[in-house]
């Protein structure tokens, strides 16, 4: 080296690099004005010669002539050249290597990556730092674009406590050395631009922390990642994915409002549908035409997948997430998971994503532990140790990471396109006690069980998913008595849009269970619901958690033979399409599944080629269409004029009857329901007068019942029953439903009434006679 060159070397500063401990390598790597001239400095481990190539347009070969070698100020590769110019054209490195044991003799060609600015501005980093950088995804991980000529893929990462943050990859041979990142003042973001590295490479961020230890963590904010077993982020662009459901995502707001129809079809897409040979899964651009062509058939409006975030255990449905940002590669690409979206879309279909802000695992490459602290969990492990799970719980009250998982879910609502998220377990959450004894927990600053910072996330989440996203389903799957789940953020609550009815579920299977002949002693757990349905807005589910861990299936959970465990199924299904709240049902239940769901296999499909099974399925496909087509069964869900008991009390005969209404007097349906192991003729009341004509039977012969049905137009007779002045009678058949729809009397058929009640000095009832009049007129 020759001595002017080395009177410029900070060798204090060159020994950080070299020894890979430096959080600033931009200080002295790259070019940097000296005088009339430029110091450019670089470092490459093992390397024997490198020189600074010009880039010529279109006569790369030419730049060869002009090329400056570097000089080798330190044996362990690092290099430097003064450069005869004030300012330096766009250029790249040669870079040499000699042979070893482990490889011949080879070359490289690179840019520099310490030559760039950061593209992390102030306003970045003070958003993020107090958590209201909502599309903090487009700065932080990695993102492929092009600096000054050079292609490459732009990094960043946020670890407050490492000594040192590289980025390791396939661009670099997982050489921490290398790719040494620069701390971006006291925010605690690492970033460096890596030109070369492009679309497909896998990386990692190798960590040195405090005391000399390191090791490699994948990407929290990646937007890809390898297949599992293995465990590195993927660079990927997802920006150039061409969309084609502008007009469906315009008509969100309106079809799922609260007084829209929601029918939603749970699913695991890993058994779904069985893969091809050679496969462990079926890409989502295969899966899509099949679920289309199923959802479309049965009449569900939505699907909800289980966590399609990238996680690493099969057996934990993604329940237990690793890659918050990147749909898991088991079933294909970013843009395969987009094409998926976009088809349903296209279809139709609403797609609704389970999310998982509750608790995250222990895996050593994730989040855990992420700068050698506790960085996104608690230190302490009554705060910060599930204690049913074996997992770890989010320090929410840190902004940075509330502010991962508030951008997260806007993330996949703005990249993805989904039209809902349903939070896990929130119950967990909003509770500090959540599954602990006394002496596990630490009360809040008000001595209290609730958990301010957790309960502050998720109304900063739907107070801001509603502003950016208005019309996006905001789903609670909560479990406990939590007041205003559904409230709105002006009173208090938390400003979810639905709450999964967890009682209605618990109550109504410890009901049905019993044999007919003891319901009438737990008639109560039948009707409950109905006490507290308007407390929240509400979705019923039969979900997964109803079917696996030794649970059965809902076929398996009724009583009696065969026969009656069908019937059962089928009173159970027309229940939940009219009892008042959203719904939703697990892939497969559809078919009455005779095996407890398990991932590894998919549906029962050959149960569509039995006759029984098969009636189920056809009574579903019939409920979602009466439920969609019929507004009494959803325009008033929870409101209390949407519903009415006409018999809620008949515990020792065992049967119900209540009428659904919308906000048209003539949209009311009646529901009559027998519990009971016998058949029964049941008189209810009604509350017009008017026709009451038959329009789904759950035992009809098409339903694999026994085709106990009312044929017959009903007339509302001078019959007081159930205090209502007119009464109609039904007949069913043990275990089964039927619902009526109120046809209000033509003018004509009025009048004839009338007259019949004149001669028989009958008072006159209460009709909707306006409301026909003005139905014939139309």
């Amino acid at each position: 080296m020759t001595n002017k060159l080395y009177k410029l070397m900070n060798w204090p500063q060159i020994e950080e690099i070299t020894y890979s401990e430096c959080d600033n390598p931009h200080k002295l790597l790259g070019p940097h004005k000296q005088g009339s001239k430029m110091l450019v400095q670089a470092y490459f481990p093992g390397a024997e010669k490198v020189t600074i190539h010009w880039k010529k347009t279109g006569q790369v070969g030419e730049a060869f002539l002009t090329d400056v070698p570097m000089e080798l100020a330190d044996e362990e590769g690092y290099f430097a050249a003064l450069v005869n110019a004030g300012k330096m054209s766009p250029y790249e490195y040669v870079v040499e290597y000699g042979k070893t044991k482990e490889h011949a003799a080879y070359r490289r060609i690179c840019g520099d990556a310490y030559r760039h600015v950061p593209q992390i501005t102030k306003e970045d980093m003070d958003r993020f730092a107090a958590g209201i950088h909502y599309t903090i995804y487009e700065k932080l991980g990695a993102h492929p674009m092009e600096l000054d000529g050079d292609a490459g893929t732009y990094f960043a990462v946020w670890a407050p406590n490492a000594m040192r943050v590289s980025v390791v990859g396939d661009f670099n041979e997982w050489d921490g050395r290398i790719h040494q990142m620069r701390r971006l003042g006291d925010s605690g973001i690492f970033e460096l631009f890596i030109p070369g590295a492009e679309v497909g490479d896998c990386y990692k961020y190798e960590l040195k922390i405090k005391g000399g230890l390191t090791y490699l963590k994948a990407d929290p904010y990646g937007n890809a990642a390898q297949k599992r077993p293995e465990t590195a982020s993927v660079i990927a662009d997802i920006r150039n994915y061409q969309w084609e459901d502008d007009e469906f995502l315009k008509s969100r707001e309106k079809y799922q409002c609260g007084n829209a129809p929601v029918s939603v079809y749970e699913m695991y897409l890993g058994s779904f549908v069985t893969p091809g040979e050679g496969q462990d899964y079926v890409n989502y651009r295969e899966i899509a035409p099949k679920v289309i062509e199923y959802v479309k058939k049965m009449g569900y409006t939505h699907v909800e997948l289980l966590p399609v975030m990238e996680h690493p255990l099969d057996a934990s449905w993604g329940y237990q997430v690793i890659g918050y940002y990147a749909p898991t590669a088991r079933y294909g690409t970013p843009e395969d998971f987009m094409f998926f979206v976009n088809a349903l879309h296209k279809a139709g279909i609403g797609v609704i994503l389970d999310w998982v802000p509750a608790h995250f695992p222990k895996d050593s490459y994730g989040l855990s532990a992420f700068d050698g602290t506790c960085l996104y969990e608690h230190q302490d492990p009554r705060q910060g140790s599930h204690p049913h799970w074996g997992t770890l719980i989010y320090n929410y009250g840190r902004p940075q990471v509330s502010n991962y998982l508030i951008a997260n879910a806007l993330f996949w609502v703005e990249k993805y396109h989904a039209d809902g998220i349903r939070m896990d377990a929130v119950a967990s959450m909003l509770y500090l006690d959540y599954g602990r004894q006394d002496g596990e927990w630490i009360p809040n600053m008000y001595g209290g069980n609730e958990n301010l910072e957790a309960i502050e996330l998720i109304k900063h989440l739907n107070s801001i998913l509603k502003k950016r996203d208005p019309g996006v389903l905001s789903i609670a799957e909560e479990s406990t008595a939590f007041p205003l789940i559904t409230g709105s953020l002006e009173e208090g609550g938390l400003g979810f849009d639905l709450k999964w009815n967890m009682g209605f579920m618990n109550d109504y299977l410890d009901y049905i269970k019993y044999d007919p002949y003891f319901r009438s002693h737990h008639h109560g757990e039948l009707t409950f619901s109905m006490i507290y349905a308007y407390s929240e807005k509400f979705m019923l589910v039969f979900s997964h958690d109803e079917v696996v861990h030794g649970k059965g299936t809902l076929l398996g959970k009724m009583p009696g033979d065969r026969a009656q465990k069908l019937a059962n199924l089928r009173l159970t299904y027309g229940y939940m399409m009219t009892h008042p709240g959203k719904k939703l049902l697990f892939m497969g239940q559809d078919l009455a599944e005779e095996k407890e769901w398990n991932e590894m296999r998919q549906v029962e499909w050959a149960l569509q080629e039995q006759k029984e099974n098969a009636g189920v399925q056809r009574l579903v496909k019939d409920l979602n269409a009466l439920y969609r087509e019929n507004k009494a069964l959803y325009e008033c869900d929870d409101q209390a004029k949407g519903f009415q008991w006409m018999n809620e009390i008949s515990a020792n005969e065992c049967y119900v009857s209540f009428v659904r209404k919308g906000e048209a007097a003539e949209e009311m349906l009646l529901v009559v329901a027998n519990f009971s192991g016998v058949p029964r003729e049941i008189t209810t009341g009604v509350p017009y007068e008017g026709k009451y004509k038959e329009i789904l039977n759950t035992d009809a012969v098409c339903y694999g019942g026994t085709g106990v049905v009312n044929d017959r137009m009903k007339r509302a007779e001078d019959l007081e029953w159930d205090d209502k002045s007119t009464s109609v009678t039904v007949k069913l058949a043990p275990l089964s439903l039927s619902i009526l729809q109120f046809i209000p009397y033509t003018e004509a058929e009025l009048e004839k009434v009338i007259e019949k009640r004149i001669r028989k000095n009958t008072p006159i009832r209460k009709t909707t006679n306006k409301t026909a009049k003005k139905k014939q007129e139309k």
